[in-house]
């Protein structure tokens, strides 16, 4: 009897031992600071905000946002794994976590907050994350989608024109993030993908109230990216500018952020030139918003550590012909290491009518103004 529960013992060691082998977690993060200068900046994105002259800062995320999180997997055999990740940005300058989608409010977890499951068929994720329309643009724009000079700031500057405060996450004209996201992500197939995202609004009454669903089709082979984008959203950016003292809008189904994006981007012998063209509406309001977004880029890769890359974006508002927006970035960015990298990068904006299209995100600009930008900055991989 004795030797038989010394060998029960041992053979529960044994399994013990063997599922911690197929599971691991990975803790994560990146610091990411800087030194920016701006000739002319606003207290926020309201679109009577006045010019409050030039400014100088201390800055978080030149490139991306500082941030940190904890991710698993568990292989649970045939080829399936169950998955998990916790991400959230913060302001190395502060030290404050990332906002949520509420005004104001932040989030322990403001990026990724998913589990989910992976193997043969795909990738399926299910909670908060980064939308699958957001890897599209990075995927076809040369400064990749960066928080300075870039796709991302020529997008953002859609959303202020279309009346986003920027005070959450919740924006007009598509979406950076979304909340009670299912997120189906295919294998490749000779070199195509496609990306499909639905989340319920959970709004009593209304089925479609506050829901949202978005499709990407990708091609990546040879150099080459291709992506085409589309997303819709119903109830979008309920917050009034006046929240929390004037309550939000009651979810009732309207359909009234849709974003379509087409892009490309082509590498060659450390060349990388590409080229988007997206539209943001809102099909309840039109008149409320109707934007083209169109952009370039071109870039060069020296070394394996050091590359230059520029863009240029356009912004201009089918409901006012006076109301346009064009920018232009450049920046460079030397690898000291595989986790450290050090950037300079510099930027012109040149806003008319009521845009307020910024170079750097989370740094306004006065509606109508024009203003120059630079930052420096060490990026760093833990």
């Amino acid at each position: 009897m004795k030797l038989k529960a010394t060998s029960a013992a041992a053979l529960i060691g044994m399994t013990s031992v063997a599922a911690h082998a197929q599971s691991s977690v990975t803790l994560y993060g990146v610091v990411d600071s800087g030194f920016l200068y701006q000739s002319t900046a606003a207290a926020s994105f309201a679109p009577n905000a006045p010019n409050l002259g030039k400014v100088y800062r201390f800055k978080d995320g030149g490139i991306y946002s500082s941030g940190w999180g904890i991710k698993g997997s568990e292989d649970i055999g045939g080829g399936y794994k169950i998955n998990f990740k916790l991400q959230s940005a913060f302001d190395s300058g502060t030290g404050k976590a990332g906002l949520s989608d509420t005004p104001g409010v932040t989030a322990a977890f403001n990026q990724y907050a998913t589990v989910g499951v992976s193997g043969p068929f795909g990738k399926f994720d299910a909670g908060r994350q980064i939308v699958p329309m957001i890897w599209a643009m990075y995927d076809t724009d040369v400064r990749g989608a960066q928080y300075f000079g870039s796709i991302l700031t020529a997008w953002l500057g859609m959303n202020q024109a279309g009346g986003w405060p920027g005070t959450s996450t919740n924006g007009s004209i598509g979406a950076l993030y979304d909340s009670n996201a299912l997120v189906y992500e295919s294998p490749k197939f000779y070199g195509a993908s496609v990306a499909l995202e639905y989340a319920p609004g959970g709004v009593p009454g209304h089925f479609q109230g506050g829901t949202r669903e978005s499709a990407v089709l990708k091609y990546s082979n040879y150099g080459l990216n291709l992506a085409a984008a589309y997303y819709n959203g119903h109830d979008a950016n309920p917050f009034p500018a006046t929240y929390p003292a004037t309550p939000a809008i009651p979810a009732t189904g309207q359909d009234n952020n849709r974003f379509l994006y087409v892009g490309a981007q082509y590498t060659f012998y450390g060349f990388s030139v590409s080229g988007s063209y997206g539209h943001g509406k809102n099909p309840a309001n039109s008149s409320r918003a109707d934007i083209d977004m169109y952009s370039a880029g071109l870039g060069y890769r020296f070394t394996p550590a050091l590359k230059v890359t520029s863009g240029f974006y356009y912004l201009k508002d089918n409901n006012n012909s006076n109301n346009h927006s064009s920018e232009f970035a450049v920046g460079a960015e030397y690898g000291f290491s595989k986790r450290t990298t050090a950037y300079a990068q510099v930027g012109h904006v040149s806003n008319n009518g009521t845009m307020n299209q910024t170079i750097v995100y989370g740094q306004p600009v006065a509606p109508g103004e024009s203003t120059t930008a630079a930052m420096i900055g060490v990026r760093h991989n833990f």
